[in-house]
């Protein structure tokens, strides 16, 4: 059973094509990949400033607050902090990548 040696072969190789890319669509890609990691690196530092800032009045109010004290428990004071996280994460990294993809539209290769 399993797959068919012409199709492993096939999806081994997928990713070697027969068309050369041009040294223009060789930038594009470079471009975008650069965009990528910035949009990484960006929505990284943001999900470390989310987490300190929402962190701190999530643990104080746990302790000083009555009502946070009986209910909020470990798991919902980790998921506040890592909710604030993940969204500054990805609203970031989204607003970066849309930024640089506009600034490379603009971009005219000669």
């Amino acid at each position: 059973m399993g797959i068919p040696s012409e199709m492993r072969d096939l999806l081994a190789n997928r990713d070697k094509s027969l068309l050369i890319p041009s040294p223009i669509e060789d930038d594009r890609i470079l471009r975008t990949r650069r965009c990528t990691q910035e949009g990484v690196r960006a929505g990284a530092k943001a999900a470390a400033v989310a987490c300190v800032a929402s962190a701190i009045p999530t643990l104080v109010a746990v302790r000083k607050i009555p009502w946070a004290k009986a209910n909020l428990n470990y798991t919902a004071q980790a998921l506040i902090v890592s909710a604030a996280s993940i969204a500054a994460y990805f609203i970031t990294a989204d607003k970066t990548i849309l930024e640089c993809a506009r600034r490379n539209a603009q971009y005219k290769s000669s």
